[in-house]
C-alpha cells in the first residue's frame, strides 16, 4: 500500500514535486491544500488524480507525512495542528522559523503529537557537515546569497533599487540571518537553513547581492571552527515558472518525500 502525503500549497514547487513523486510506487501525493478559491483552477493546472481542497475538514486519507511548499504564514497555520496529531510535518518555507514564538509552539506540538518537524535542506548543501560541526564548535558562519536583479523583484529591494538598471553587483542587504528571514522571506529561506544548522539567527551572518553577472541563483557560506574550514558553494538553475525559486529546492523536497517510504535513506 503507497504511504501518501499531504501537499499545502501548488506553486511553482509544489507543481514541480507532484511531477516527479507521480512516477513513485511506494508513496503518492493524495490531495493538496490550497487558498479557499483555487481549488478548481489548481486541478486544471495539475491536471492529475488529486483531491485539491482548501479546509482540514476536508482532508481524507489521514496523510502519512505533511510537506509545506506554499508560505511562511502556511507553516504557522498548519504546521501545530498537524504535529499535535501525530504527523510528521516537513517545511520549505524555513524563514518562518526565525518566529521564536512560532518556533516554541511547534516544539510544543511535536511533543504532544509524538511527531517531528522536518526541514528540507533546500536550494544548499553542506547542512549535515555544518551541523556535525556544532557538536563540538563553530566560530563563524557566512553566507553570501547572489542571484541576477529581477530575482529579488517584489523584496524590499525593489522599493530601494531600479532593478532593471543595476549594472554591477550591487549589496541589497547585510545583517543577521533572522533579519534576512523576515525582510526577504521568498529569498532567504536558504539563511535560515544555514542559522539553524550552526550559529543560531542572531550570529550568522548574511550578505545578499543583485548580481547582473551570474545567470543562476549561487549560494556560499563559509563556517569557520574547532573542526576545520568549511567552504560551501552551489550555483543552481532556477525553475523555469518561478526565479525565486532554485530548482534544488523542490529536488530536495521530492527527496525529503521519497526518503519517507524508502528502507535505506541517504
Amino acid at each position: 500500500m503507497k504511504r501518501s502525503v499531504l501537499l499545502i500549497g501548488c506553486g511553482a514547487i509544489g507543481k514541480e514535486i507532484v511531477e516527479k513523486i507521480e512516477i513513485e510506487t511506494d508513496i503518492c501525493i493524495s490531495q493538496i491544500i490550497v487558498r479557499p478559491g483555487r481549488e478548481k483552477s489548481t486541478a486544471l493546472e495539475i491536471g492529475k488524480d488529486i483531491g485539491v481542497i482548501s479546509s482540514i475538514s476536508d482532508i481524507h486519507p489521514v496523510p502519512d507525512f505533511v510537506l509545506e511548499c506554499a508560505s511562511h504564514q502556511a507553516v504557522s497555520e498548519f504546521g501545530p495542528y498537524f504535529l499535535n496529531q501525530g504527523i510528521d510535518f516537513g517545511i520549505i518555507s524555513i524563514g518562518a522559523l526565525s518566529d521564536l514564538d512560532l518556533m516554541e509552539q511547534l516544539d510544543v506540538a511535536s511533543k504532544n503529537g509524538g511527531s517531528q518537524l522536518i526541514i528540507v535542506p533546500g536550494a544548499i548543501g553542506g547542512i549535515d557537515a555544518l551541523a556535525a560541526a556544532r557538536v563540538e564548535n563553530v566560530e563563524e558562519v557566512i553566507y553570501t546569497s547572489r542571484k541576477p536583479p529581477l530575482s529579488w523583484k517584489n523584496s524590499p529591494a525593489d522599493e530601494s533599487y531600479d532593478l532593471t538598471k543595476i549594472d554591477e553587483p550591487t549589496i541589497i542587504f547585510q545583517g543577521s540571518a533572522g533579519m534576512a528571514a523576515q525582510l526577504y522571506p521568498k529569498n532567504a529561506n536558504v539563511a535560515a537553513t544555514i542559522a539553524l544548522a550552526g550559529l543560531g539567527f542572531d550570529q550568522t551572518q548574511v550578505t545578499l547581492v543583485a548580481d547582473p553577472e551570474v545567470d543562476k541563483n549561487t549560494h556560499h557560506f563559509l563556517a569557520r571552527g574547532s573542526f576545520g574550514e568549511l567552504n560551501v558553494t552551489i550555483s543552481g538553475n532556477p525553475l523555469p515558472q518561478n526565479p525565486k525559486s532554485s530548482a534544488l529546492t523542490a529536488y530536495s523536497a521530492v527527496r525529503a518525500i521519497k526518503n519517507r517510504a524508502q528502507r535505506i535513506c541517504i
